[in-house]
């Protein structure tokens, strides 16, 4: 599998993994999929800020994407930022998401971060817990029932990872 920076090309098949996190899943908070420009938007805002935006392409289909972003707007929190990770729900289970996250750890440290921070939708999502754990994030606190979505209240899990210093 190959992970690599994301191009305008890859915008629509992103848009079609995150979709289906917003439509199916409690991984995001989001309730309508934002459209592919609203998605090309966002990414060029990554992009801009100089933090990473990565694709894994396997046998050239897109299996995943993983972005850093910032982890707030004000300045002193410039060299924080939130990760954030989506797989094709077809190949769930099989690394993507590792192979992705440990690129975006490397390319964040590269880029200045000092401080990565996961806020992961639904106390549930047990596979995104142990992903962030595998990578040394720590729990850090639980925001209890702050999201409505599928007709049931939902947490926020908080783990964090400090970045170009030892975990």
């Amino acid at each position: 599998m190959l992970i690599r920076p994301s191009t305008e090309a890859d915008i629509d098949t992103i848009a079609e993994i995150y979709a289906h996190h917003v439509l199916h899943g409690t991984a995001s908070f989001e309730t309508e999929p934002p459209d592919t420009a609203e998605i090309a938007r966002r990414r060029s805002d990554i992009l801009s800020r100089g933090w990473p935006y990565l694709v894994a392409e396997d046998s050239g289909l897109i299996a995943g994407y993983a972005y850093a972003g910032p982890y707030r707007p004000r300045p002193a929190y410039r060299f924080s930022v939130e990760d954030s990770v989506y797989i094709h729900a077809s190949r769930a289970g099989r690394g993507t998401g590792s192979l992705l996250l440990e690129r975006l750890i490397a390319l964040s440290e590269e880029a200045g971060a000092r401080q990565m921070i996961a806020i992961i939708g639904d106390s549930a999502n047990v596979a995104s817990v142990r992903l962030h754990e595998k990578f040394g994030f720590r729990h850090v606190g639980v925001l209890r029932c702050v999201g409505y979505k599928f007709d049931k209240w939902l947490d926020t899990v908080i783990m964090q990872r400090p970045l170009g210093l030892p975990t």
